[in-house]
C-alpha cells in the first residue's frame, strides 16, 4: 500500500511551515538544511533542502526552498476536510488574511460546507466540514 505525501516548493520553506502549523494545528518534525545534508557552503547553506510538518492531527506535508526560480500555477490544490464546521471556519479565515477567496466557504446543495481559497503562498486550499458543530 502506498502513502502520498504531498511536496510543496517554496521560495520560504520555513516561514510557510509556521504559517500552516499556526492555520491547521500541528508541528514542524524535522528540518535539514543544505549545509546539513551535504555540507554545502554557498548562498543556499541555510536554505532549507528537507522538512517535514505535521497539520490538522496526522498529516504530513514535506516542503523545501527551491533553488531555482519558482513558477506558481494553478494546477494542484490541497483538501483539507474537518469534522465541525467551526474548525474549518477558522482555518478558512486563517488563509484567507493575504489571500484571494475564490468560494466563500458556505454550505453545497450537496450537503457539506465548502471554501476554497488562494493563500498567501499561492496555494489554493479546498476546505470542508461536514455538518456536525
Amino acid at each position: 500500500m502506498a502513502k502520498l505525501k504531498p511536496y510543496i516548493l517554496s521560495e520560504d520553506a520555513m516561514a510557510q511551515a509556521e504559517f500552516y502549523t499556526q492555520v491547521f494545528g500541528g508541528r514542524i518534525l524535522s528540518v535539514t538544511t543544505h549545509e546539513q545534508a551535504m555540507g554545502t557552503q554557498n548562498e543556499f547553506k541555510d536554505k532549507v533542502m528537507h522538512m517535514c510538518f505535521s497539520i490538522a492531527g496526522d498529516n504530513y506535508i514535506f516542503i523545501a526552498d527551491t533553488m531555482e526560480p519558482l513558477k506558481q500555477g494553478n494546477d494542484i490544490a490541497l483538501s483539507v476536510e474537518f469534522d465541525l464546521e467551526a474548525e474549518a471556519v477558522e482555518a478558512f479565515t486563517k488563509l484567507s488574511e493575504s489571500g484571494t477567496v475564490k468560494y466563500p466557504l458556505e454550505m453545497q446543495p450537496f450537503g457539506v460546507f465548502y471554501g476554497e481559497v488562494v493563500d498567501k503562498y499561492q496555494v489554493t486550499w479546498m476546505i470542508t466540514a461536514g455538518m456536525e458543530g
